[in-house]
């Protein structure tokens, strides 16, 4: 099997780039689906309008309707087909990503994602996980490309929920501990072949640039600071986890998010964080050395990352409940059978109550 890299077309990070959203724009299309939220319209609407009214093309917005979903992929689709769209922009979160890319793809048109946080690895990714209209993991579509351009205005990023850009850190920690899995089990990645030497790079570069830089940009953020720090942490939270998991692989720790997504106490709780206990979980698996075990709870607990299955919203803990979360997190079709090993439903349960065990022990430490 070949070994493969992929990644989006132009890749662009600093501070006011959403000003210059029409003009990115205009090299793909003349008229714009965007989807965006109402409190994003509210809060970027004004400077999107302004660039495209500079750039002289169209824009329509439509309001996300939260879920990325079989149903708000074809109602929004048909959208871009009624009113004659030629290009489709996500501006906001994971979910809107995600939906945007879908959307582009059964529209056939291209597709520019402007994320407003730094939350998920989503942005730059040739995948759009799917869901049902009540939250519940579905699928995962794999699609032909990556987006046409990520662009990430900092500024705007750096005003963000702090936790946010927290969570962001939990989906970027799993990546290059996935990527180790793909790689020692030969598994097929999101790529569609073996993880290559830059992609196995680029997730231990990601993996490094949190621990040197991850505590002292949460500390920045606090402080409503835009520092070096915050920088490379918003590009190690996208760039460098969405090309390192992509192209490296998903494992154990994605798996364990699906398997959490069945239980309604955790849908509270962002994409990153469920990420960040099912690394966790995946390094308990696979029986790592303390010192590794011990670097990434001490990490987790710095930054404010859940280490508990209490703190992911579980406030009682069942065999019933932990095993369904096993069983979904094992599904035919999910990434924990890329872990090199075999992994069974029983294996995991017994993980995840390793793990949050683990966890509530260095928290009285």
């Amino acid at each position: 099997m070949a070994n493969i890299l992929i990644s989006p077309s132009k890749y662009v990070q600093g501070a006011g780039e959403m000003k210059k959203l029409g003009a990115y724009t205009k090299v793909y299309g003349q008229k714009a689906l965007i989807l965006i939220s109402a409190g994003g319209k509210k809060r970027v609407g004004g400077q999107v309008e302004e660039s495209f009214r500079e750039a002289g093309i169209q824009l329509i917005f439509d309001t996300f309707g939260g879920e990325c979903s079989k149903t708000e992929i074809n109602r929004l689709t048909g959208v871009v087909k009624e009113n004659g769209c030629d290009v489709v922009i996500g501006i906001g979160g994971g979910k809107i990503f995600d939906t945007a890319k879908a959307v582009a793809y059964y529209a056939c048109t291209p597709v520019i994602i402007c994320p407003t946080i730094a939350s998920t690895d989503a942005p730059c990714s040739a995948l759009s996980v799917i869901y049902t209209d009540s939250g519940v993991f579905e699928e995962y579509l794999f699609l032909p490309a990556n987006p046409n351009v990520v662009l990430m205005d900092t500024e705007i990023i750096a005003k963000s929920p702090v936790r946010l850009t927290v969570s962001g850190m939990g989906d970027a920690l799993a990546t290059y501990f996935e990527a180790r899995a793909c790689e020692k089990s030969g598994a097929t990645t999101c790529a569609g072949g073996q993880c290559t030497l830059a992609a196995m790079n680029l997730a231990k570069l990601c993996y490094d640039t949190l621990m040197e830089e991850g505590l002292k940009a949460k500390i920045a953020l606090d402080a409503g600071a835009c520092t070096k720090a915050v920088e490379k942490v918003i590009e190690a939270n996208t760039l460098l986890s969405g090309m390192g998991f992509e192209s490296g692989g998903l494992a154990g720790a994605h798996a364990i998010h699906n398997g959490l997504t069945v239980l309604e106490e955790c849908h509270g709780m962002y994409h990153g964080e469920k990420v960040a206990f099912g690394t966790l979980a995946q390094l308990v698996l696979e029986n790592v050395p303390v010192e590794e075990l011990e670097e990434v709870l001490g990490f987790c607990l710095d930054v404010g990352l859940p280490v508990t299955l209490e703190e992911l919203g579980i406030k009682e803990v069942t065999e019933e409940k932990i095993r369904k979360v096993a069983e979904a997190a094992c599904a035919e079709n999910d990434t924990l059978h890329n872990m090199p090993f075999p992994v069974t439903p029983e294996t995991v349960y017994h993980a995840i109550l390793a793990a949050d065990a683990y966890g509530r022990a260095y928290q009285e430490l």
